[in-house]
């Protein structure tokens, strides 16, 4: 932190991201286009097809389209200006609009993690307890558990984003990121940050942790009710039905588990950035091909589109 009383205060960030691979930038450029259209294609196939086809009229798939929604929108708030610094080479950023950046991509993040919770939440009841899911996870639960999901994320990350606003920048400016993170611009500003870190720490304990201890209790509930079913292929069946989400949440926590807890030294700064690129980039295309492949009815509903389209050949394959 420095004295900012005889200083400038800046207007921009350069967001460094990959300019010291000045060689690949239209092969990365096309290479994250195509990745970036394939992800919005491809969730909002998801919520397409859950809004369309009756048979996925239930509370695991109206998550699932949450989910969907979440992930085309939170890639939508990093990807396209990354596009546009790596074809134009200009990598400056406001520093109102790094903040919104911050803003709308965490508060997303924050509702993927509470919609994960309630997704297996609802795994949990269809497994520990078929007898009741009906009852207890009925049409208006599920749509109040989304929608304190979005509350959830978008709340927690607007009270974090009012203290930071408050820190003033007066340089350096050079973020070396591919989008606005929290504890990197913290780092750049020269006010008394100690009062923001706090604030950050008290919300991630709050609004984040208890989503991923509640999901990870769920699991240790689903694998023990598992483990206890006495025929093989009853096993399989149950593992089947929450196999594409636990696949999903692995790679979720995984990847945003270590990017945060991994030492924040110069060696492993490239290495901190393929794992961010992991779960803000790569997490939200292969999610719905993750459920898709493993996920009769939704392959049944792919089918079904693909019938009303004309591909009947092709849909033969699937």
């Amino acid at each position: 932190m420095a004295d900012c009383r005889n200083q400038t205060a800046i207007t921009e960030f350069f967001l460094l991201g990959f300019g010291d691979l000045p060689d690949l930038q239209i092969l990365l450029f096309l290479m994250f286009l195509v990745i970036y259209m394939a992800t919005v294609a491809g969730n909002t196939l998801i919520v397409v097809l859950v809004v369309a086809d009756q048979h996925l009229h239930s509370p695991m798939y109206f998550f699932l389209g949450n989910l969907s929604c979440v992930e085309t929108c939170y890639t939508s708030a990093i990807v396209p200006q990354m596009l546009a610094s790596l074809l134009t080479g200009d990598r400056t950023i406001s520093v109102s609009g790094c903040i919104i950046q911050l803003y709308f991509f965490g508060s997303l993040v924050a509702t993927e993690c509470c919609l994960l919770t309630a997704m297996s939440y609802d795994r949990y009841l269809a497994i520990c307890k078929p007898l009741h899911y009906l009852t207890l996870m009925n049409i208006r639960f599920s749509f109040q558990l989304a929608a304190v999901s979005w509350l959830n994320g978008f709340l927690g990350i607007t009270i974090f984003v009012l203290f930071l606003s408050q820190l003033i920048f007066c340089g350096p400016n050079e973020i070396d990121y591919f989008y606005c993170d929290a504890l990197p611009l913290i780092e750049l500003s020269c006010s008394d940050t100690h009062q923001v870190i706090l604030v950050d720490f008290i919300l991630a304990c709050v609004f984040t942790l208890p989503p991923f201890l509640l999901t990870l209790t769920s699991y240790m509930c689903i694998i023990a009710t598992i483990l206890r079913i006495p025929s093989t292929t009853g096993r399989q069946k149950a593992f089947s039905t929450c196999s594409s989400h636990l696949i999903v949440v692995t790679i979720f926590y995984g990847t945003l588990i270590t990017v945060y807890m991994l030492p924040k030294r110069d060696t492993l700064r490239d290495l901190n950035k393929v794992l961010s690129l992991c779960y803000t980039v790569l997490t939200p295309l292969v999610n719905p091909l993750i459920y898709s492949l493993r996920n009769r009815e939704v392959k049944e509903a792919l089918r079904k589109a693909f019938s009303k389209c004309g591909f009947r050949k092709n849909v033969q394959r699937l």
